[in-house]
């Protein structure tokens, strides 16, 4: 994983060393001028995409459809990369869909899986195993994201740029909805982002993988979190100038406003543990990944 101080001679820091990191970042400077905001906003995640991806002969993208990896692509189409996306998910799966319809209409490069409940097992074993825990999200998004690198592997890919930390900082979650305060609310979520960074820097170590974050690009960072809560949140719509930007940049309006469900519903990951857990004889989830560990 590469995240600007985050790894040091192959190690993840501490959950204190990443808390100290985010709060040296932490202001409480807002940019009114939402045009002006925008426009920062759009050239720093370039900048940062761009800088990630220079030495990249070719790499992948951990793709769903979703605002986040359709603005991360839509980037790097324009940038002239040469990149794939890849996308994973069950049979009728939302994420699937989604991401078929986008690749189409921007012309982007796409591989998907689609899974079966046997090898989604056998996925839930290795994730459970690389991660030494049963909890529920965590096996879930952490299964996506071994199933999208175990398919880039296959093109001999093993660098990958995921789209997270912008619903942290973006207001992407359901929560912020009922929140006063969205901007302090995004700087807590940033300090426990650190669990879900550990997640996917112990799968992707285990599979000989990078994962690159440029939304957790530090300059980006501090222009993401300087955003005034009422360009997060607009009409009810989570993470709206983000969407603004993508829109400004070429994504067609009919993705740009979809409503995006978090990755382990999408991909239908969480109803396979749900199915698997039935056919084991177990009532719950937590019970039957408990007995794969």
């Amino acid at each position: 994983m590469e995240i600007q101080g985050i790894i040091k001679n192959e190690k993840l820091i501490s959950q204190d060393e990443w808390n100290k990191y985010i709060n040296s970042l932490k202001t409480n400077k807002t940019k009114i001028n939402k045009e002006k905001c925008q426009e920062l906003v759009k050239e720093s995640l370039i900048k940062s995409i761009k800088k990630r991806t220079l030495n990249f002969k070719k790499f992948g993208i951990l793709f769903s459809g979703g605002i986040d990896s359709s603005i991360i692509a839509l980037i790097c189409k324009q940038l002239g990369c040469d990149f794939t996306c890849y996308c994973i998910g069950l049979k009728d799966s939302k994420d699937l869909e989604c991401a078929e319809k986008t690749a189409l209409a921007l012309n982007l490069k796409l591989k998907t899986v689609t899974l079966g409940l046997d090898e989604t097992e056998k996925i839930l074993k290795k994730v459970i195993k690389i991660l030494k825990q049963t909890d529920i999200v965590n096996v879930g998004v952490g299964s996506v994201i071994y199933a999208g690198i175990n398919l880039a592997k296959k093109d001999s890919v093993n660098c990958l740029i995921t789209g997270i930390g912008s619903d942290e900082m973006f207001a992407g979650y359901s929560r912020f909805e009922n929140i006063k305060d969205i901007n302090e609310e995004c700087w807590s979520s940033l300090n426990n982002l650190f669990k879900d960074l550990k997640r996917d820097f112990l799968i992707a170590k285990n599979q000989k993988a990078k994962l690159i974050t440029p939304f957790l690009d530090e300059n980006f960072i501090k222009l993401a979190m300087q955003t005034p809560p009422q360009y997060k949140i607009k009409n009810n719509i989570r993470k709206h100038i983000l969407r603004e930007i993508a829109f400004d940049l070429g994504l067609p309006r009919e993705f740009t406003f979809r409503k995006k469900t978090a990755a382990q519903y999408g991909s239908r990951i969480d109803k396979a543990i749900l199915k698997l857990a039935k056919k084991n004889g177990f009532k719950y989830k937590k019970d039957y990944l408990k007995s794969l560990s």
